[in-house]
């Protein structure tokens, strides 16, 4: 095997060690970080947003590119949240999802329909996909309110996800945002 090669292999493990982080293995959170959360809502520079209370079973883990991350110990399951209130250039809800799938191969759309959140339409879709080899379903909602950019994501060992859908939903009722300055 090439040095470039084995480069790749090494690049190839280390996307996968971050996305076990994200299919399970909880860690603690350290250190400072650019948002705030405190009894479920998170305050940012330009926005303030509440999500709705997880069960005792989800823990807080930090996960880059997230204000908020939570994994279910030992099961593959994951939530994920984030606001971009800057640099988003209004694109329509389909592209957005799509830039939330990169990363992943062998997509597959199971679903996808406009639903109602937060007084605005937002779009939630399924997919079955692959993250460095490992097989995994998706739940994604994106909605644009307040100037900013919502992004919700589930993410689970395809056929494990309905175990727990009722908690991403619940995270999805409760929404509210406020746009800040």
């Amino acid at each position: 095997m090439t040095h470039r090669a084995q480069g790749r292999e090494r690049v190839t493990k280390n996307g996968a060690m971050r996305w076990m982080l994200l299919l399970g293995v909880v860690a603690p959170l350290v250190g400072c970080h650019r948002v705030s959360f405190e009894d479920s809502v998170l305050t940012k520079p330009a926005v303030r947003y509440r999500v709705g209370k997880l069960p005792e079973a989800w823990h807080r883990v930090w996960l880059e590119g997230n204000d908020l991350a939570f994994a279910e110990e030992g099961t593959g399951r994951a939530i994920s949240v984030n606001a971009t209130c800057e640099g988003h250039d209004d694109p329509p809800l389909p592209v957005l999802t799509r830039h939330l799938l990169a990363g992943f191969t062998e997509r597959q759309e199971l679903s996808s329909q406009l639903v109602p959140m937060a007084e605005r339409e937002a779009l939630r879709s399924r997919y079955l996909a692959k993250m460095d080899g490992v097989p995994v379903q998706l739940e994604l909602v994106v909605l644009k309110k307040d100037n900013c950019v919502f992004d919700f994501s589930y993410v689970a060992p395809p056929g494990m996800a309905d175990a727990r859908m009722a908690d991403f939903d619940t995270v999805l009722a409760g929404f509210e945002s406020e746009r800040r300055g």
